[in-house]
């Protein structure tokens, strides 16, 4: 009894945690309603030109990613796009505690973050790009293809159990604790600050992004996911149960990758009759 007792307490302790972030995000919503609407304005104008520049481009796991630069562009418009919704409530925060009206600090702040994930592109760009070098032929889909995707995805899904995500996601949820714990005054301090959150963002949700390539890069239906994914993760008032939720989807996605990817919706199979003749192989 007293180990049942004592989870339950752990339990409504967890709750109650994820119901005080929560209302603290609200607070600094409504204390900053025009820059939050800004954010998300400039989030839906990202997802409206991610969907002009990435039309047809789906090729399923493995897509192209073109050249180093129009690759890092698109990124860039993509996390905007993913990320400026469920980061809003942080810089709508550092709004409100660097007590100036405008919105240069907060700018530069959302500036600074979207540079770290711009960095963080061009690793991923460097990775798939070595990747595909060294292994060429064997990751053709019929060969080892659906088994590197479903790796990747599987991997996701165990580090969302992980004690790194625990303390990298905290941090996420918690933005009154992050600045509080970082605060620097100033332009400078804006742009330190927003690379720090940033970068706490990227150890949070960089096996999601790396699930989104073994996905399909290209899909804007796998980006909505991935987006749907972070923001649940990061805004629902359980995280605990926001966790395991996502990890059982990413388990069953990667287990489906292998061993019926047909029957996915909304993807793109290499050398079938949606994707045509591509692999993970033959990129250019």
């Amino acid at each position: 009894m007293g180990g049942v007792s004592a989870t339950a307490s752990t339990s409504l302790t967890n709750g109650s945690r994820g119901r005080g972030e929560l209302l603290g995000q609200l607070a600094a919503v409504r204390g900053r309603p025009g820059l939050v609407a800004l954010l998300v304005a400039l989030a839906g104008l990202a997802w409206w030109s991610t969907a002009e520049q990435m039309a047809g481009m789906d090729a399923g796991p493995g897509t192209g990613l073109g050249t180093l630069g129009w690759f890092v562009g698109v990124w860039v418009v993509m996390m905007a796009a993913m990320m400026f919704p469920s980061v809003s409530p942080t810089v709508a925060l550092y709004a409100r505690m660097t007590r100036r009206r405008g919105l240069s600090r907060p700018l530069l702040f959302t500036s600074a973050y979207l540079l770290v994930w711009a960095a963080g592109g061009v690793a991923a760009y460097g990775v798939f790009s070595a990747g595909k070098g060294l292994l060429g032929p064997e990751l053709a889909w019929d060969a080892g293809g659906r088994w590197v995707a479903g790796g990747v995805v599987a991997v996701a899904a165990l580090y969302e159990l992980t004690p790194l995500k625990n303390v990298c996601l905290a941090k996420c949820r918690s933005p009154l604790g992050f600045l509080l714990g970082t605060w620097r005054d100033g332009r400078s301090g804006a742009l330190e600050m927003g690379a720090k959150h940033a970068a706490w963002c990227v150890g949070c949700c960089w096996a999601l992004m790396a699930a989104l390539f073994a996905l399909g890069v290209m899909s804007l239906a796998w980006m909505a996911l991935v987006a749907a994914v972070i923001t649940i993760e990061k805004t629902l008032p359980w995280p605990r149960a926001a966790t395991w939720s996502c990890t059982a989807v990413l388990l069953i996605l990667a287990v489906a990758l292998v061993a019926a990817p047909q029957a996915v919706p909304g993807l793109v199979v290499p050398g079938g009759t949606q994707g045509g003749v591509h692999d993970m192989g033959a990129m250019r």
